[in-house]
């Protein structure tokens, strides 16, 4: 538990979730992928519910991609942030998918975990840095993937930094690779491009309704560490900052990203009307005040939150923010290693590597 649930407006927002993003119970999750890839093609013996489950993430990957590079493509600048929120999230659904989490929108020093209020002004400025993090998400297999749109040429740097490093990393991933190798990748490519990695947020492993599975990829290299494995999807995420930058963030004020920790009922029965909106629509995946201002009004939304907070029902995550308060970009793709590479599930047309 993370601490009160607080809601006020993000003009000098902050966070961090340790070294993992939206950190989840894994034991809280129904079932795992059980993925079992063979080659790049994936051919070999499957069982039928494996197949589906490869075609599940294939599914929501390819919705993911096809999501991002719209958001890339786009300009921005004007936009509310609730504008930008909405408008992804509707373009998932258009494709048949439903979001894993709320679409964040994080800008400049935020380097994630923040996604609109109901009716968020935050307006685009030609000098932000956004980063557009988004999920989609099959039966709830998940495509986690995100980018940074830049409209201003003097942090194009921060941008081309975190795509060549992801790019790297998805270069060397494979069944058997260390976790800390590729973040000796990641973090080597990063700082010969004059920039810093963010320490102390990372990738993760994905299972079905748990967006992070209990295993880390590291944006940095360090000691030890797991070996990829072919029955795991991973999502791998570089965060850069500036060479001022301290290459950390840390908790802010603001937490409007939720997510279920328990159905055991509360004393209050709107409360666990609220509980089971939750688990009936959302699972254990993340979700918005956004997302259930139409089954109760705002004001009466964040009395009930702020009560399952309270009551450890509910989780409430921080903005993060780097402690420098320097800028940060992002770059992100969901993949399944196999012995002769990995199928990167979001890239915009899959291909192994």
């Amino acid at each position: 538990m993370v601490g009160s649930a607080r809601f006020e407006r993000a003009t000098s927002a902050s966070q961090t979730q340790n070294h993992t993003k939206l950190d989840h119970d894994p034991s809280k999750s129904s079932k795992s992928p059980n993925l079992s890839l063979t080659d790049n093609d994936f051919k070999g013996t499957l069982r039928n519910t494996e197949l589906l489950q490869v075609d599940d993430y294939i599914k929501a990957g390819r919705i993911a991609a096809e999501v991002r590079e719209r958001a890339r493509e786009k300009n921005w600048v004007g936009k509310t942030v609730f504008e930008i929120c909405e408008e992804v999230e509707s373009e998932i659904k258009k494709r048949g998918a439903k979001c894993a989490f709320p679409v964040n929108a994080s800008i400049n020093e935020i380097a994630a975990h923040y996604t609109a209020e109901p009716n968020d002004p935050i307006i685009i400025q030609d000098s932000d840095l956004v980063k557009i993090d988004l999920g989609a998400q099959i039966n709830g297999y998940i495509a986690d993937t995100a980018v940074t749109v830049c409209y201003d040429v003097q942090y194009d740097n921060l941008v081309q930094a975190a795509e060549e490093a992801l790019s790297n990393a998805m270069a060397m991933v494979k069944v058997g690779v260390k976790a800390s190798d590729v973040g000796r990748t990641i973090e080597s490519t990063i700082k010969q491009m004059g920039c810093k990695p963010i320490a102390n947020l990372s990738g993760h492993s994905l299972e079905q309704y748990t967006i992070h599975a209990g295993k880390s990829i590291p944006n940095i290299w360090s000691i030890g560490g797991f070996a990829l494995s072919e029955n795991t999807a991973y999502a791998c995420e570089p965060f850069v900052t500036t060479d001022k930058g301290g290459g950390f963030v840390r908790n802010g004020q603001v937490k409007n990203i939720f997510a279920l920790n328990s159905r055991k009922k509360t004393k209050d029965e709107e409360a666990n009307r609220l509980l089971d909106f939750i688990w009936e629509n959302f699972n254990m995946l993340p979700f918005a005040l956004r997302w259930i201002v139409n089954e109760w009004d705002e004001k009466k939304a964040r009395e009930l939150l702020e009560y399952l907070v309270k009551k450890k029902a509910v989780q409430a995550y921080p903005v993060l923010v780097e402690i420098n308060e320097q800028r940060v970009a992002q770059a992100e793709h969901t993949f399944i290693p196999n012995e002769n590479g990995a199928v990167i599930t979001t890239q915009a047309s899959i291909n192994s590597t």
